[in-house]
Formats: structure tokens, sequence, C-alpha cells
């Protein structure tokens, strides 16, 4: 074992690790990269199948990140947002406000034909207007959680304002995001220090108890049979909050796509119905875009440039959370796009200490939003949005080839976004045991085979940067056929 291997094991305490097992292997040590391609200490070329952790966008040392990075180098890295702007964070504010309202410059409309005897009030969609810079995905939850809360108990009078997310819910580590989720094996340890937030059924069509439709050789939600009734739940939720004599505060998801839920994609219109619902209870839209932001989730099929989930399904929340792919995968940094109505609620004389009382040391910071201002042109270049158009299509194309395997019981894309869910006899869905660690063995075996990535239970993900060419792309899902017919023993 090589010495940095070494210093690892005897320092380092990795994230989302069994520890135990970790020591027992023999770490990769990454030490450079370029496009989608990783080499190690030892010389060996990877292909980065999930963007490093589902943050980097255009590929590794990209030459306008870079120089951008450089440039800003040359001025100044960091100095403090507390009573001072700087030139880079205000650019970028400025360009996430554009981005995050560029469905108003074609139309957004939200179907109100629908039956609301029931509801209180119309349906407002406000656009966004102002921009709070912080660290990752779980402080841009947290900012917009805080923000949402004060604003309930500042204009609306309630004392004690709630929440409502999903099931199988993952918004983030910090203390107010983990309350927000309900994944027991994340969340369940922490139950003495969270505040109670309720959950409503969120769709998964493979495993939904209302699909009457028999297992096909296709993407659960393309053959779905049911009524919606994933829709009829949230509904009741509310209804029942109303008689309660009360509502929520603010409505969280992911949109299109619950990431650590095991990548389970939204039926088309999900989000359109339910956003229209939360919003004629006045409840306020909380979109988590940390993994399904900046082109993730493919394009919209009109003529409406896009780089947010939420826009593909019509939605303009409130509160827009966004990390990782922010600064392209470069640098932490996070940000949450929320309205000028928000704003104002903390405005007010000092000594009313309206102010909102939340902050980061690095909010701001100078080389993040350079990085970030160099990622967004990228992104709106006609060459990004044509390669990833292309790289969306060639990925679809090549997981076809999966189908043929009997432990592949779904395949879920949305975009840029795959999830091959494992089980042990497709016509069953029988699932795997976590404790069978079937995700991981296979993801082991595709290392073998010079592809990275990281499994969600029993769900292999690929995520390839918008760089990946053709041939990569086929390599990817290569190594993931080979590797499950390795582990299940069909080679």
């Amino acid at each position: 074992m090589d010495k940095l291997a070494q210093l690892d094991h005897q320092y380092v305490w990795h994230p989302f690790t069994q520890m135990k097992d970790w020591l027992a292997s023999k770490p990769i040590v990454i030490t450079d990269g370029k496009g989608a391609v990783l080499n190690d200490v030892h010389g060996r070329e990877y292909l980065d199948a999930n963007s490093s952790i589902w943050t980097n966008l255009h590929g590794h040392k990209h030459p306008k990140i870079n120089a951008a990075i450089q440039a800003q180098l040359e001025k100044i890295s960091h100095s403090s947002a507390l009573g001072f702007a700087n030139e880079p964070a205000s650019l970028l504010a400025e360009k996430l406000v554009t981005a995050a309202n560029a469905i108003y410059d074609f139309g957004l409309t939200i179907d109100e034909s629908s039956d609301k005897s029931a509801r209180q009030s119309p349906i407002v969609n406000r656009k966004s207007q102002k921009v709070f810079f912080s660290d990752d995905g779980s402080t841009a939850m947290e900012v917009a959680l805080k923000l949402c809360y004060e604003v309930e108990r500042r204009v609306h009078k309630t004392p004690e304002p709630k929440f409502l997310s999903l099931e199988g819910a993952y918004h983030g580590d910090t203390v107010g995001a983990v309350s927000l989720g309900h994944i027991d094996l994340f969340h369940k340890a922490y139950g003495g220090l969270l505040f109670k937030s309720d959950k409503v059924m969120a769709p998964y069509c493979y495993r939904c108890p209302y699909n009457r439709a028999e297992p096909e050789r296709a993407d659960a939600r393309e053959y779905r049979k049911c009524n919606w009734e994933c829709v009829g739940k949230v509904e009741e939720t509310f209804v029942e909050r109303q008689k309660a004599g009360s509502r929520y505060a603010g409505f969280i998801f992911e949109p299109l796509m619950q990431g650590a839920a095991g990548m389970i994609p939204q039926p088309d219109g999900w989000l359109n119905r339910v956003a229209e619902i939360a919003r004629s209870y006045q409840t306020l839209l909380i979109a988590d875009e940390v993994m399904t932001g900046f082109g993730r989730m493919g394009d919209r099929q009109d003529a409406c440039p896009t780089l947010f989930a939420s826009h593909k399904e019509n939605v303009q929340p409130d509160f827009l959370c966004v990390a990782k792919g922010l600064t392209g995968g470069y640098l932490p940094m996070a940000a949450t796009v929320t309205t000028q109505e928000v704003f104002d609620a903390f405005l007010g004389e000092y000594d009313e200490f309206k102010t909102f009382f939340h902050g980061h040391s690095f909010t701001g910071n100078q080389l993040g939003a350079s990085a970030a201002l160099a990622s967004l042109e990228i992104l709106h270049s006609a060459e990004s949005i044509s390669a990833r158009a292309a790289l969306e299509k060639i990925l679809g194309e090549e997981l076809k080839s999966l189908w043929a395997l009997e432990q592949v019981g779904d395949i879920r894309q949305v975009g840029l976004v795959v999830g091959i869910e494992l089980v042990k006899d497709w016509k069953t869905r029988e699932p795997f045991a976590l404790s069978e660690r079937a995700g991981i063995r296979v993801c082991e075996a595709m290392a073998k085979r010079g592809v990275l990535t990281r499994p969600v239970g029993s769900v292999i993900v690929l995520m390839p940067p918008y760089c990946t060419t053709k041939e990569q792309v086929g390599k990817m899902v290569s190594a993931v056929r080979e590797s499950i017919a390795e582990v299940f023993g069909t080679e």
C-alpha cells in the first residue's frame, strides 16, 4: 500500500462509509483528472461515472473554469460578506436570479381548471429576486427552512410553523435539513435532536402499491397502471392539516427525481399537480435542486431554455436551493434564491432586530463565485446545450442492453441521471437486503474495469460529466453489465 493510502487509513474518517470495511481494503487515491477521466496514484485511469458524487458538470480541469479561478486569484481569494460586497458574488447573484426566472419569458402557466372549492386562495407565483449564498446543499436548505419559518411567523402570525416533505426525503445533514428527511438509515439515530416534520407519499412507480401493472422490461413510469393515488395522498394531507386548523409553511421536494432515496423519478405531471395543490393552500414551495439543477435533468421539449428541473414542470418555487454543480464541481458553494416578499419580511429598523441572523464565513466567496460564473457561461452556450442533449440520447440507447440481465429490475433515466435498481428476480421485483451489499459489490467490480461510481443501496448510479464521449458512455454501461454478470454469476 502506498504512503498516501497509509496516511488515509491512519487519519481520515470518510463520510457515509463503514470504516471497518474501508480499513480492510486498499483505497483508490485520486491524484489528477481531465474531462471525464480520473487518475490514481499509480497512474491508472478511471471514468468518473457519477461526476465526483454528483458535482462535476463539465469535466475536470476545464480550461474556462481554471482560467476564471486563476484570474480571481490575481485579485483576491476571499473577503467577508458581513458588511462588504464583492464583484463576482454580485455578478453571480444577478445571473442566478435571471436563470431562476427563465420560464417567465415563455409564459409560466399552471392549470387552474380543477375543482378548488375546498381550497383557500388564488394561486400566486412570484419571481425570484434575492440570493443568499452559503457553503453546500445542507446549508442552502437550512437557509430556506429558516427563512420560510420566520415568514410564516412574522407575516401569517403562525406560532409553530409546520413543514411537509416526501417519504424517502433527504435534504442534507445539518440538523434542520435532517429534520426534513425521512430515511431511517440516515436520520433515525438523530431523532432526539430534530423537530418533527410531516411526510407524504412520494411517487415510486416501480414499487408503488397502487400500480397494478405487472413488471415489464421498461421504466416502470412507462407502463404503470394507476389513478394518480400519489397525488391524491398529497391533497388529503393538506386537507387534514386544514381541518386541524392550521397549514403548512413549506412543502419541500426534489423536483423530477429523489436522489438519495434511490434515484426515484416522478412521472410526468406529478410535480405540477402537487405544486398546484400546495400553492392553493398558501404553502411556500422549497425546491431542493442541489442534485437536479444546472441542466442535470435535461432540457424542456419546447423553446424555453432552463437550467432547473422545477421549470420542466412549469413550477416556480419560492425557495430554489442549489449547490453541488453551482461551481461546476470545483469549489464548495451554495445559494438559496428567493422572492422579494420573503426578503421584505426581514426589513426593519435596526432596533426591531428583524435581521436574518444566519451566516457563513465563506458566504459569497470570490473564487467560488468566479468558478460559478464561468460554469453558467458554459451551460448557456450552444455547444454545451447540444452536447447535453446528445449525451442524454446516447446514454438512453446504451442502457437498453441492461434489460437482458435478470437482476436489473428497473432502469430510471431523467436527463443525465440514471438509477439501475438491482433485484433478485425482475419478474417478482424481489429486493436485495442492504446487508447483501449488492450495489457495493457491483460498483467494486466496476472499479476493477476502470469505472468509478457509488451506489444508493441496491441502485447503481450513472451521472456522467457533460463532456463524456460516446465511447466513454459505452464503457460505463459495459462495466455495469459485465459487473452485474460477474457478481451474480451469470457470465
